[in-house]
């Protein structure tokens, strides 16, 4: 898995090198991303790297997951075409994970899909080329640390090679390999975003993070990187958890799994349901972050059916409901709303996400504008409202009730929209009674 340690939630990590907005509004705009967990796991369905770090088997038996990554049925286009109709925008990849097994041809070390496994070729390629050709924006996942190279420090949990100290040319010898993986995959795929994970096995000084961040924009000035190059990210990273508090980053992107595994593992069938992936989905966005939704493929390139119907479920959606979704800010507080909204940028646009039947009524409360016109989004249908509780003499503007019939209710979750009469304006007073006479 893509955390910092098995089995801990991680909820945010400060940026502090954030680069200008311009390049960053693709990204705030997307909403919606495909995380691709693939590798040697996939085998034998056992988790990522972890499984021979904290010593489930040792690194032997791992490494002979190699003769069955055969990706046979590997489709790049069947992906890429999946990928975008699920509404995703941008697509992140395992490029290489802890165990340093590489997806490309490599001239750095002899661990890779073209060198040491059954595909004898290289799968990253034509995958990239497939997103690119569907309109998508390409994202490389690369870990920091790479536990199957004899120069890294770190090999298992309680197994260290050396300390830098005292061995710096070894240290050295270390990052000219990693750097010059991250020097090919710029060259060769200029990816849009870089997704960086495992920086905490050592300081930002020992990784060189300015020195790789620089590098990575002196050849592409656009492209983001995440909070996990040490802090010299463009946007932050929780993992796992949705937020409570709404993160302050002004970027930010929840990673989630469809089940409870990051790689493909066939015993998991704990798959969440396609009307909660969709809350959590509107949770993130209504509070004004991405979601970076998990997939893991099998060893010979096919997607298990569960998350191809996931994926298609969540695509018939998102299609029916884009006004509310793409190019949108975060919402109104909850306490106006009993559920998650968004707003369109100019915010003279109020979307409300109804979750199933509320039974005739949704409801809006310490709304100040007037509603000029409500309509179901993707359905078109027009909706009455009325104000309750206002009064000539009160700053407070009543309650908002607005009608909403049963034959207009989408299956998974309703979306409506408010027409404002202006940018929208809350009444955020604590509700003091003062005396009409």
């Amino acid at each position: 898995m893509c955390c910092l340690f098995q089995g801990i939630i991680v909820f945010s990590q400060t940026t502090n090198s954030v680069s200008g907005t311009d390049k960053m509004e693709w990204f705030g705009d997307a909403k919606l991303g495909i995380f691709i967990h693939w590798g040697l796991y996939a085998v034998n369905g056992i988790d990522e790297s972890w499984s021979f770090y904290n010593r489930y088997i040792s690194h032997e038996d791992y490494m002979k997951q190699t003769k069955g990554f055969t990706a046979k049925n590997y489709d790049p286009k069947a992906w890429a075409d999946l990928i975008k109709e699920s509404g995703a925008k941008y697509a992140v990849i395992t490029s290489k994970h802890h165990d340093g097994f590489a997806l490309w041809n490599s001239k750095y070390g002899n661990l890779n899909a073209v060198k040491n496994s059954a595909a004898r070729k290289d799968v990253l390629t034509p995958y990239v080329g497939a997103i690119r050709d569907d309109g998508l924006k390409v994202g490389i996942y690369y870990s920091l640390p790479d536990w199957s190279y004899l120069d890294y420090t770190n090999f298992t949990r309680d197994s260290i090679r050396y300390n830098i100290a005292d061995e710096p040319r070894r240290w050295q010898q270390f990052l000219q390999y990693y750097e010059g993986q991250l020097k090919e995959l710029s060259d060769a795929y200029n990816p849009d975003l870089y997704w960086f994970d495992g920086d905490w096995e050592h300081s930002s000084e020992e990784w060189e993070a300015p020195k790789v961040r620089q590098m990575l924009l002196d050849r592409n000035p656009n492209t983001i990187i995440n909070s996990r190059l040490k802090g010299y990210g463009d946007y932050a990273t929780p993992e796992q958890g949705m937020p409570i508090v709404k993160p302050t980053d002004d970027y930010w992107e929840l990673c989630m799994t469809m089940n409870n595994s990051w790689g493909y593992q066939k015993n998991d069938n704990d798959y969440k349901s396609l009307d909660q992936i969709i809350g959590i989905f509107t949770d993130v966005i209504g509070n004004g972050g991405n979601l970076l939704l998990d997939i893991g493929p099998k060893a010979d390139g096919s997607i298990p059916i569960e998350q191809i119907e996931i994926l298609k479920g969540l695509g018939r959606w998102t299609s029916k409901h884009k006004e509310a979704i793409y190019e949108t800010v975060a919402g109104i507080p909850k306490e106006h709303f009993y559920g998650t909204s968004t707003l369109s940028k100019d915010k003279k646009i109020l979307y409300l996400f109804v979750k199933g039947n509320p039974e005739g009524e949704v409801v809006v409360r310490g709304l100040k504008n007037n509603i000029n016109r409500i309509w179901v989004v993707g359905e078109g249908t027009k909706l009455s409202h009325k104000v309750v509780g206002k009064v000539y003499w009160s700053a407070y503007p009543g309650i908002k009730y607005i009608q909403l019939p049963e034959h207009v209710l989408d299956k998974n979750m309703t979306v409506l929209a408010l027409l404002l009469d202006g940018e929208v304006n809350l009444y955020r007073e604590d509700g003091t009674v003062i005396e009409s006479n």
